[in-house]
């Protein structure tokens, strides 16, 4: 039987922009999956979104018969994938006073979201219990290492790997590697000693690569020659990485396809990084890192050490772009230039150290659709509604900029 499962965004969708501008909350990907993907694998259902009106045509609402609706922040796990199953109609799983999950009728679910009085629900307290969750930005790679040893098991138990080349190398546990039919090896030193490396459908890596786990390699990503990878990595479905890359999520189709470093990091879709862009995520003071929070409309503490780039759906940067510790891009920004960008560049900036301009709409629109034609989809109509609202809503203050549009 397959269960319906909605997907809500709550208060912390705001503190995960600009990740989220392009996405609901359950559309993070954290560890080798999606949120979303993770919990339809767990109950065995299909998941639809109750998002942004920006976003529903993308990301639309399918109400069934019998609904659970959770928590798009929320991490599953066993334990937490039964209670929630077990729920009785009309019942609501609480934590610390925050709706983590419920199941609910049709008839109660479209009263709810016409603001109808509807039967309240039976809330239960499970303290006992314990799951992880999105919050901010930083926890997208803070939480990675734990979710993408969750999803090696998820994905691989009770099934066998395709046999792994001679000409690799593997150190530690060769049970932990895991290789999907029809992905490329050859050549590459595959480390497991600190956490499983799982290489998806039609990867490939190259000779040379260099892989210390966990690693996350989805469908189609490439690791080019020479890459050296330390985990815990997620490389998304189609992106292409070379270089040096620590502790980083890549959400897919981006690419980081030449020398530079990048750790402590998260980059959404269609970004890409010059030839040799690095990104710092120590300060030379040792001190906390801050990071902007859109929320907050100011920089906010971290509590970490380390912490590096966060970029939104659609930005690149040219050749040599040093990013400092604890930047912050948006969406569709187009960096350039010598010197270190401020540590937060708004959504459709274009320049860099120099000072910051609006990247015209139309401009940043064909250059996406020439991007993502390269990889044989189509910049839609859907697609670039997305865009236009996240311009429209981003355009109210552009204090920032240094001159006319470019």
């Amino acid at each position: 039987m397959n269960t319906n499962l909605i997907f809500f965004d709550n208060d912390d969708r705001d503190h995960l922009l600009p990740l989220t501008f392009t996405r609901p909350m359950a559309d993070l990907r954290v560890g080798i999956l999606t949120i979303r993907e993770k919990w339809e694998a767990y109950l065995l259902g299909t998941g639809s979104f109750i998002t942004q009106d920006y976003l529903s045509v993308k990301f639309p609402l399918s109400i069934g018969s019998d609904n659970l609706v959770i928590n798009g922040g929320v991490l599953p796990n066993k334990e937490l994938a039964a209670l929630i199953s077990d729920l009785a109609p009309n019942e609501a799983l609480m934590s610390n006073g925050e709706l983590v999950a419920a199941r609910m009728s049709e008839e109660q679910f479209q009263r709810l979201l016409s603001d109808e009085e509807i039967e309240e629900l039976d809330g239960y307290e499970f303290s006992e219990t314990s799951w992880d969750q999105v919050r901010r930005l930083w926890d997208i790679f803070s939480l990675n290492g734990k979710a993408l040893r969750d999803d090696f098991d998820l994905l691989t138990t009770g099934r066998k790997s395709a046999p792994i080349s001679e000409t690799n190398v593997v150190i530690g546990y060769r049970e932990q590697v895991f290789i999907e039919d029809g992905a490329q090896i050859e050549g590459a030193t595959l480390n497991t000693s600190d956490g499983p490396i799982y290489i998806g459908k039609s990867a490939v890596v190259m000779e040379g690569a260099l892989i210390r786990g966990g690693l996350g390699l989805c469908e189609g990503a490439q690791l080019k020659m020479g890459a050296k990878i330390y985990g815990p990595t997620t490389i998304g479905p189609w992106s292409k990485v070379g270089g040096e890359v620590n502790n980083s999520v890549i959400f897919g189709y981006s690419n980081k396809g030449h020398d530079g470093f990048l750790g402590n990091a998260v980059l959404g879709e269609w970004c890409n990084l010059g030839a040799d862009s690095n990104n710092s995520n120590l300060k030379n003071t040792y001190e906390e890192v801050r990071l902007w929070d859109y929320a907050e409309h100011k920089f906010v503490s971290t509590g970490l050490q380390f912490c590096g780039l966060i970029m939104g759906d659609h930005s690149k940067c040219g050749i040599n772009t040093m990013f400092n510790t604890g930047t912050v891009v948006g969406v569709s920004a187009n960096i350039f230039g010598t010197g270190f960008p401020r540590n937060f560049v708004p959504s459709f900036s274009w320049g860099g150290a120099g000072g910051l301009s609006t990247y015209r709409f139309n401009k940043a629109v064909t250059t996406a659709s020439l991007v993502m034609k390269r990889r044989g989809l189509e910049m839609n109509s859907v697609e670039e509604a997305i865009l236009s609202s996240i311009y429209q809503e981003t355009s109210a203050n552009r204090s920032w900029e240094k001159k006319d549009s470019e």
